[in-house]
């Protein structure tokens, strides 16, 4: 919990120093998705470039596991030893394993590994007793780390895994902040995107692979980064993926489709509408802007995307507010940056706080030396008063 507190606190504070607003601009016509909630979010800026029912509470499946993992990845650590308990083991756990025995010794990473890559169940739940004791306590654990830290609003986990359960929800929307927040971390992405990875186990020696047919490129597409299927008969078919291509960074998340190749030709067509019609520019962390004699500054990196076809203008308002509007004058986006004090202001607020003036008969004398003749004046005045007793 610890930990938690922790991330919780800097994610607050990160997000003190930088605020930023995004507005949906005019749009290309979106595709036709038979999946019924979908939604594709640029990674950079955090934009929303297409939706449906993206807020509709879902069940996700193994899509899950997205959170898991990064749970695991910033709460433990990827080197400790973990004593697979009964309950963990391949025998009690419903779905697809990575053949986990009771007793047997894995890392911490290699159970993330087959978390993501082969989606196994087994090492979902030795991940969970690992961090939190039990699955009911890791339940309260990364709901706690969902909403604080990476700021999701409509996510209930009972579970590290996705099998089935009533209470076990979360929509399109939370998929994908979860899963953009999950690839800044470097050791997430290496494994959101392994194709295969050797599994050396106590009862399992084989060579595990993805089973999303984008990355292991069954369905060949260019600029895939990472991703992860599931599928239980309550949920349908759910599908996270991430793709990049020049500038522009895409995740998309399907929920419920009803066949299998739903799920994969709605991403693809989703790529494509992004890749297509969108493109991110960056602002520089450090470029400086000015508003009459008053400087700002971007005190972090600002991406934002907008279609292809749109001239865009930017506009320093007296506040310091960045907007970013088409040639209609429609506002794509809208950043806070920094005041930065020049340096008359900054030597008058010195001499406000380190020094006191004195208008009588000693002018503008420094405080000290004022202080020093006002005790010599009085001195004097005691010695004649005396002489004259």
């Amino acid at each position: 919990m610890r930990k938690i507190l922790l991330f919780i606190t800097t994610f607050v504070a990160i997000n003190s120093l930088f605020v930023s607003k995004a507005f949906g601009g005019p749009n290309p016509s979106p595709p036709i998705v038979a999946s019924e909630a979908a939604i594709v979010l640029e990674a950079s800026s955090g934009q929303v470039l297409y939706e449906k029912n993206s807020n509709s509470p879902m069940y996700p499946a193994s899509v899950t596991k997205i959170a898991t993992a990064i749970y695991a990845i910033e709460t433990g650590n990827l080197n400790d030893i973990v004593t697979i308990s009964s309950n963990a083991s391949a025998r009690h756990v419903e779905g697809t394993t990575v053949f986990l025995e009771k007793g047997e010794e894995v890392s911490l990473k290699k159970l993330i590994q087959g978390l993501l890559i082969n989606s196994g169940n087994d090492a979902g739940v030795a991940i969970a007793e690992h961090l939190s004791g039990s699955e009911k306590q890791f339940s309260k654990d990364i709901n706690i780390y969902l909403k604080n830290v990476i700021g999701v609003q409509n996510t209930n986990f009972v579970n590290p895994h996705g099998l089935f359960d009533p209470k076990h929800r979360t929509t399109a929307e939370d998929l994908a902040k979860i899963t953009r927040y999950a690839m800044k971390n470097a050791t997430f992405r290496e494994i959101f995107g392994t194709k295969e990875l050797e599994w050396d186990g106590q009862t399992w020696d084989t060579t595990i692979l993805t089973h999303h047919k984008l990355v292991k490129e069954e369905i060949p597409y260019e600029g895939v980064t990472g991703g992860k299927n599931g599928f239980v008969s309550q949920s349908g078919y759910t599908l996270a993926t991430t793709a990049k291509r020049g500038g522009l960074t895409l995740i998309v998340i399907t929920l419920k489709g009803s066949m299998k190749n739903d799920s994969y030709d709605d991403t693809i067509k989703l790529l494509d509408y992004g890749f297509k019609n969108y493109r991110t520019s960056i602002i520089p962390k450090g470029t400086k802007f000015m508003v009459a004699d008053q400087e700002y500054i971007a005190s972090e990196k600002i991406a934002y995307t907008y279609p292809k076809s749109e001239q865009l203008s930017k506009a320093t308002k007296e506040d310091g507010t960045l907007e970013i509007t088409t040639q209609d004058g429609i506002e794509i986006a809208s950043y806070q940056l920094k005041e930065v004090l020049n340096e008359t202001k900054t030597e008058l607020k010195k001499k406000l706080v380190n020094e006191v003036r004195f208008d009588s008969i000693f002018g503008h004398l420094n405080p000290y030396l004022a202080y020093f003749s006002i005790a010599f004046l009085l001195s004097i005045i005691g010695i004649f008063y005396r002489q004259k007793i």
